[in-house]
Parts: C-alpha cells; sequence; structure tokens
C-alpha cells in the first residue's frame, strides 16, 4: 500500500485547516512541520501535547517530524546544538513517530569529515529516544548532490534517506541518475516535482522529476511506503524561514488551499494511471 502524508503547514496556518484540508483529500499523515506560524523545533512540550491530542483526535498520525535540524553552519557549535536536537526528539516522542527530516549543513562542502562526524553525533542522539533520522537532499547542504548522499550514506552508520526530485533536479542532477543510484536507498519519498526548463515547481506528474517512475519502482518494493505531498505551488507562512529563494510557479493560485487539493488531485490520478486504486488514507495495487 502506497500512504499519503503531507506537509500540511502548506495547506493552512491552523491546526484545525489542516485536519480539514488532509481528511478532504484523503491524506491520513502529516509531516509535521509548523502550527500556526511556529516551527517544530520552537513548540513546547505543552504545545505539542495539546497539538498531537487534537491530531489523534481527527484519525491523523505523525509520519514524521519534518524539523529544520542540520539546516545550520556546520561551524555551529554542536554542543550547544544537542539542546536542539534533543528537544526535537522529545516532540517526536510525544507526537508519537519513530523519524525526523534531518539536513547535513551548509557551508559544508569544503568541511567532510566534520559534517559526517555530526550527522553521526545526531543519529546517535536520535537513537537513544527510539528514532531514526531521515536525511532530505536540498541545495546548499553537503548532502545535495548524488555523490555526496552517497557519501554520507557510506559513512554515517544508520541514517536513513528520503528522495526529493525537484530538489535534485534544481541543482542540475540527472534524474536518470538519481532514480537508479539514490531512489533504491530511500525509504521515504517527497512529492515535489520541477520542470527543468522553464525553473518552475509544478503538480506531481508535469515536471521533470519522473514521479511515475518513482511510483513504478516503489511497486516493485513489498510492503507499504509512504509519499509526502510537499508541493511547493503557492508561498506559504513560515516559507522564508526555510527557504530565502523565490518560488517561480506555473499555476496561480489565490489561496494555499486550493494549491494544496490541487496538488494532491495531481498525485492522485497519477497513482490510478500507474494501477492503483483509492482506499482510506492512501492507494493499493
Amino acid at each position: 500500500m502506497i500512504k499519503l502524508s503531507a506537509f500540511s503547514d502548506e495547506a493552512c496556518d491552523g491546526l484545525r485547516g489542516q485536519i480539514e484540508a488532509m481528511l478532504e483529500n484523503n491524506v491520513y499523515m502529516t509531516e509535521l512541520r509548523s502550527i500556526d506560524g511556529v516551527n517544530i523545533k520552537d513548540m513546547t512540550e505543552d504545545m505539542a501535547r495539546e497539538y498531537a491530542k487534537q491530531l489523534s483526535d481527527a484519525g491523523i498520525a505523525v509520519s514524521a517530524i519534518g524539523s529544520p535540524l542540520g539546516k545550520v553552519s556546520i561551524d555551529t557549535d554542536m554542543d550547544e546544538y544537542e539542546a536542539v536536537i534533543r528537544h526535537v526528539c522529545r516532540l517526536a516522542n510525544i507526537f508519537g513517530t519513530d523519524r525526523i527530516r534531518v539536513f547535513s549543513f551548509f557551508e559544508a562542502y569544503e568541511a567532510r569529515d566534520r559534517v559526517i562526524a555530526a550527522m553521526q553525533r545526531m543519529v546517535d542522539i536520535a537513537a537513544e529516544y527510539g528514532l531514526t533520522l531521515f536525511h532530505e537532499n536540498e541545495k546548499d547542504i553537503y548532502g545535495d548532490t548524488a555523490d555526496r548522499v552517497l557519501d554520507l550514506q557510506r559513512n554515517v552508520k544508520g541514517l536513513k534517506f528520503i528522495y526529493d526530485p525537484a530538489n535534485f533536479l534544481q541543482i542540475g542532477e540527472s534524474t536518470d541518475r538519481t532514480l537508479t543510484e539514490i531512489l533504491p536507498l530511500c525509504g521515504h519519498f517527497h512529492i515535489k516535482d520541477y520542470d527543468t526548463a522553464s525553473g518552475e515547481l509544478v503538480p506531481a506528474g508535469m515536471g521533470s522529476g519522473e514521479i511515475g517512475a518513482i511510483i513504478d519502482a516503489i511497486c516493485a518494493v513489498e510492503g507499504d511506503a509512504i509519499l509526502v505531498l510537499e508541493p511547493h505551488l503557492k508561498v506559504f507562512s513560515g516559507y522564508a524561514a526555510i527557504d530565502g529563494e523565490p518560488m517561480k510557479h506555473r499555476f496561480d493560485f489565490e489561496t494555499n488551499r486550493q494549491a494544496f487539493d490541487f496538488a494532491a488531485g495531481a498525485l492522485g490520478d497519477l497513482l490510478k494511471a500507474h494501477g492503483y486504486t483509492a482506499t482510506k488514507g492512501g492507494y493499493v495495487k
């Protein structure tokens, strides 16, 4: 079964609106990044407990914590940063997920050994809480290219990986290569598509990310897979805090909810075209 999750803060700031958007689009999991404009790392434990109850009452699980951990300079004092890591780990426990999305540091291309050591430290801390860290490839961090993702995979014990096709395309990586070499290493998939000819973020299946090929590859793997909708089809609250560059879009949506609904519909259509049938919370074949 392919299960659906989403960065639900792209639909609405408030949790009630996020829940409504997910349920109306057959999405029963969230990759929790922000609520009411507050990033996950800045939430208190009391806030997390209240949000976790609201999600549970609505029948929505947290597939992963969409944290910004590692989205800092490699020169960050890791002894001080450990408090942030542990706080996010405690929040993950409160939200009932065993996955945290992480990055591999800015200003780090020439600091490979320090990156490896810092990532291993993060993985080891997370393991104390029964958690697994999933590294997302993203521009400007150490693990943005296929070669450096492979370096992390070989040298950071226990680190797992997210496949984000649009992020690879935005730095000029070949989809043919990443589908062959990186996708098989990954157990978590962000659905974001990008048109290399126009430089536009587009709904799934309308760009160069070969989302259909990703779906076909997942078909060949037994067990469940999670596809996480992260469309970036409209600027949302808190975007500037996670990416300082402007988004370029093909479609113009009046509201974030419209953009979210359109993105969910496009992914659903693509899954159906590849032989899947909708069921509660996902698709089966």
